[in-house]
């Protein structure tokens, strides 16, 4: 499998480039980013922004890229760590 993701620099929970095996990916195909912080953050900011991967794999994602189920959790867990934003304060 190649997997490539590049965040924007200045909106660190959005994806630049999103490919798998050389295919347009769709974060939301795997999850949603969320802000799990929000009573800690100021209007429009983030208190702890993260990507929150579904538990289970929709089986026409599986076929679109052509991944198995562990690629599928490998993928996830990739989201999780790049999208990780925590604190942030861009939006504002």
């Amino acid at each position: 499998m190649k997997l490539v993701m590049i965040p924007y620099g200045a909106l660190p929970c959005s994806l630049k480039v999103f490919t798998i095996n050389g295919q347009d990916a769709d974060k939301t195909d795997f999850g949603s980013q969320k802000d799990t912080g929000r009573e800690y953050a100021e209007d429009y900011a983030c208190g702890n922004n993260e990507f929150i991967p579904y538990e289970v794999p929709d089986i026409r994602v599986l076929e679109r890229y052509n991944i198995t189920r562990e690629e599928y959790d490998e993928i996830c867990q990739e989201l999780c760590t790049v999208c990780h934003v925590g604190t942030c304060g861009w939006c504002v």
